[in-house]
């Protein structure tokens, strides 16, 4: 199970929330939106995202260098 990985990204701020999940965010080596982090599966690091669960989103799929998720949503629109 230590060799699967979850990528998580942060999302919101941190501010004016409690302290404790300020840390829990250094835990999942996330400090500022929009930061990318490629963790170990474990329930350890699942019970850390838990608790910030409204700061961060789990990808599905690791991030490729290069890649903008946000340019395929738009991409085909009229202008």
């Amino acid at each position: 199970m230590a060799d699967k990985t979850i990528t998580v990204r942060q999302i919101a701020s941190p501010m004016r929330r409690r302290g404790d999940q300020r840390q829990t965010l250094i835990g999942l080596r996330l400090n500022r939106i929009g930061r990318v982090a490629r963790l170990p599966d474990t329930p350890s690091t699942r019970g850390m995202i838990a608790k910030v669960h409204h700061l961060v989103q789990v990808l599905e799929q690791p991030m490729e260098p290069g890649s903008d998720r946000r340019a395929t949503a738009t991409s085909g629109g009229k202008r």
